[in-house]
């Protein structure tokens, strides 16, 4: 089971962050965190996100709204980025966003929309100025 559930969440993650996002995580583990990266491999990935409850452009959006709301800006920018692979759009992640204003509090949107532009911005630079 552990297996499969590895195995199913390395493909969720491959497919929501990308390759070379997946790559350079796994180059840099360690014998410190290679444990713990299975575990969130198998758990986030294989056990949550495969689930059949939600397509994953709601799951994308959460994931937004949550890391927004407790203030991981990094993995707020990585999830931002992974929308292109996921179908949540632009306007998507600004509508939720204002749910994070109403239900966290305005400075957690405030700097969730700071991000979100610094990420658009870089993926409009990096794609030739193509919108999400």
């Amino acid at each position: 089971m552990s297996d499969d559930r590895f195995a199913d969440g390395m493909k969720m993650r491959r497919a929501v962050l990308g390759d070379a996002h997946v790559d350079r995580a796994e180059a840099r583990k360690t014998d410190l965190d290679e444990d713990f990266q299975r575990y969130i491999t198998e758990n986030a990935w294989g056990a949550v996100w495969t689930r059949p409850g939600l397509d994953r452009s709601t799951r994308s959006l959460l994931t937004i709204v949550l890391l927004a709301a407790l203030g991981h800006w990094e993995e707020l920018a990585m999830h931002i980025r992974a929308s292109r692979n996921t179908g949540a759009t632009r306007n998507d992640i600004r509508e939720a966003l204002f749910h994070v204003a109403v239900y966290a509090g305005v400075p957690a949107a405030n700097h969730a929309f700071a991000v979100a532009r610094e990420v658009f911005a870089e993926v409009e630079n990096s794609e030739g100025g193509r919108e999400q």
